[in-house]
């Protein structure tokens, strides 16, 4: 079934929606666990390293925790796939030097890069709200395997910039800074149904991204508009 929507912006997940949530936890995760002891070991000075580190330390209650003390921390959240903003920023720096080095490539369902050059063409503003860090986020769009598509995107936010996925004021907070005057020009898609209750609770339209395989396909999307794939998803922009 094909959704008809008016919007002015299209608000982007990535694991489960634009990518494979597989490629994340098989792909990604190993590799910055591999890396986590040499960043914290080599690049401690640095102050984003430094301000994520001291969040871990106070998320632990341990301000003097060290390194070896909060590289375990960091794999074990890792291991529980729990969405720590210190976690999420040391990872999109390991992993943007990844992209980088041409270490990685980025992953994206076969539907959806045309879906986004459509829609960008249209006149449709694209931004991404994903739990990764905006530095993963850049470096995920930057390194897909159809090269840089950065150009398509207008913002990127996340749990640090914007706030908790499932909290309605963090949509709020995103839809302040788009300069949205009606949260309901907004359409937000992702494949958690917690997530688009919140968008929807901000006054977003949305969209549950459905794909047979991700974590949360058996749970659906409960009442929220559903789609297999984006070509499922029609972005008709009124001008007036």
């Amino acid at each position: 079934m094909t959704h008809l929507f008016d919007v002015d912006s299209v608000v982007l997940d990535i694991e489960g929606t634009t990518s494979a949530t597989g490629f994340v936890v098989d792909v990604l995760y190993p590799y910055s666990r591999a890396r986590f002891a040499a960043l914290l070991a080599e690049r401690s000075g640095d102050p984003e390293v430094a301000r994520a580190v001291a969040q871990v330390r106070e998320l632990l209650g341990e301000p003097d925790a060290d390194a070896v003390r909060v590289e375990k921390a960091l794999n074990a959240w890792l291991d529980e796939d729990r969405k720590a903003t210190p976690l999420k920023t040391l990872q999109g720096i390991v992993w943007a030097e990844g992209f980088a080095r041409g270490d990685l490539t980025s992953h994206f369902y076969p539907d959806v890069v045309p879906a986004l050059r459509r829609w960008h063409a249209a006149g449709v503003r694209l931004h991404v709200y994903s739990s990764g860090s905006v530095a993963a986020q850049r470096a995920w769009f930057r390194s897909s395997p159809e090269g840089d598509l950065l150009p398509l995107v207008d913002g990127l936010y996340d749990t640090e910039n914007a706030g908790p996925k499932q909290s309605p004021e963090s949509y709020q907070a995103i839809a302040d800074a788009l300069g949205a005057a009606d949260p309901g020009r907004l359409l937000f898609l992702s494949d958690r149904p917690g997530e688009l209750d919140a968008a929807r609770g901000a006054g977003w339209q949305t969209v549950g991204v459905r794909r047979p395989g991700e974590p949360y396909y058996e749970q659906g999307v409960g009442s929220h508009p559903e789609a297999g794939v984006f070509d499922d998803i029609t972005i008709a922009r009124s001008t007036t």
